[in-house]
């Protein structure tokens, strides 16, 4: 009898599909730490940034674009990271 807990398109794959399945779900929890690490980055950055707009004559804000790029990274990440990681995992723990 099939897995009841795996989806219908995932119940009847080789051992090869299921071993790039894994693969692209551990490519999705690895974007989805670069996420958070540059979640955090951009998060401190923003301490800089305020100091930047206020200090920095006309438009030379360079921690500020920087921040921006950073949070645009982590949100792109983050995206990436859920759409490869989607299903449900075996196991868990990594």
């Amino acid at each position: 009898m099939a897995n009841a807990l795996l989806p219908i398109e995932e119940r009847n794959l080789t051992p090869d599909e299921v071993e790039r399945l894994d693969k692209r779900r551990r490519r999705g929890q690895l974007f989805l730490v670069l996420s958070f690490q540059s979640l955090i980055v951009a998060t401190l950055l923003t301490l800089w940034s305020g100091q930047d707009l206020t200090l920095s004559p006309g438009w030379a804000h360079p921690v500020v674009y920087w921040n921006a790029i950073t949070f645009t990274a982590a949100l792109v990440f983050a995206i990436v990271g859920v759409r490869l990681k989607r299903g449900s995992n075996e196991f868990l723990s990594y």
